[in-house]
């Protein structure tokens, strides 16, 4: 039976330590609090973040990482992404010492540009071989709820895709693999960003033309920076890339979605904060994603636009005004 360690308790991380218990694993979830961790384990149920969804008897809950981490094959990373060097710089030294090390995360860390996997890999001095990332069109209710899903592992390493391939998979959970670990990951982090941007134009009214055009210019955004990062122009067409995108910019279920559909009705970024205790990642990512972008002379607009909006105190009306009026390119 494979030893698994999900770190974070989140909405995704308690789902995706109920993905790997119904796939047969051993596993233990970490928990920041410890009420939280004895709730989990008495009750079976993550009442602050997956309220009404039973676990498994076999998935167990701890406060205690040294605990959590003690023999485990595969370590799961679900914290949010600006605190994962933090967390991670504290855990390092009680990582065994092969272990598969999975990124759940979706972002872009802030001052460095790096990927989540470049954190890992700097921190804990781990070959790159050993990190891999998941990502695709996996909001975490859903799946949570046994909604059939798929998904996409990314490691460089073929072995360890197929073992943590193995390790995921349920009747309602289909895994995927792909060696893109830097498309999928940029796939993973913009999503958010473009996500924020259609629930902005869903806040101030606007309908499906709207998403639809967002979406689709995301997606080019997306793309253009991958090309120059080394991606693989086909990780932007599946799961990882377009499914993703999709799911997070259509759903109410998307936290970033949400935000943004807040501050197109009018909240300020403090305001739609204060009103929940979920992380929209693509608030804070979309400065790294622009400086990422920049760095390497990439056009991207509408991460511009979401960085004026969330950043510069720009009204989100006028945001819509200068991407329609923008100079046109080519397609």
């Amino acid at each position: 039976m494979t030893r698994a360690a999900v770190l974070g308790a989140g909405s995704w991380g308690t789902t995706f330590a109920k993905v790997l218990a119904d796939a047969g694993c051993d596993v233990t979830l970490h928990a920041r609090r410890p009420e939280l961790a004895k709730a989990i384990t008495e009750d079976g149920e993550n009442r602050d973040y997956l309220p009404g969804v039973r676990l498994p008897e076999a998935l167990h809950a701890t406060a205690d990482a040294g605990e959590a981490l003690l023999d485990a094959e595969i370590v799961v990373l679900a914290v949010p992404s600006q605190s994962l060097r933090e967390n991670l710089t504290g855990w390092t030294p009680l990582l065994p010492g092969d272990a598969t090390l999975l990124s759940l995360m979706k972002g872009i860390e802030l001052g460095t540009t790096k990927r989540m996997s470049e954190v890992i890999c700097e921190v804990t001095g781990a070959r790159p071989e050993r990190v891999a990332a998941l990502s695709g069109p996996n909001l975490a209710r859903e799946i949570a709820e046994e909604q059939p899903a798929a998904t996409v592992i990314a490691c460089s390493d073929s072995g360890r895709a197929a073992t943590l391939q193995a390790a995921c998979h349920t009747p309602y959970f289909r895994p995927y693999t792909n060696p893109d670990i830097v498309g999928c990951e940029l796939g993973g982090a913009i999503k958010n960003v473009i996500a924020l941007a259609c629930g902005i134009a869903e806040g101030l009214g606007f309908g499906d033309n709207t998403r639809a055009s967002l979406i689709t210019r995301g997606l080019a955004e997306t793309a253009r920076l991958g090309m120059v990062l080394g991606a693989e122009l086909t990780t932007f067409a599946g799961l990882a890339g377009m499914g993703d995108l999709v799911a997070t910019c259509s759903s109410p279920l998307s936290r970033n979605r949400t935000f943004g559909e807040k501050l197109g009705q009018g909240m300020s970024v403090e305001e739609v904060q204060q009103s929940t205790r979920q992380t929209a990642e693509g608030v804070k990512s979309c400065r790294s994603v622009l400086d990422l972008a920049r760095a390497h002379d990439v056009y991207v607009p509408l991460t511009e636009a979401v960085v004026r909006v969330c950043h510069e105190g720009e009204a989100p009306a006028q945001m819509v005004k200068e991407i329609m009026s923008r100079e046109a390119k080519p397609e």
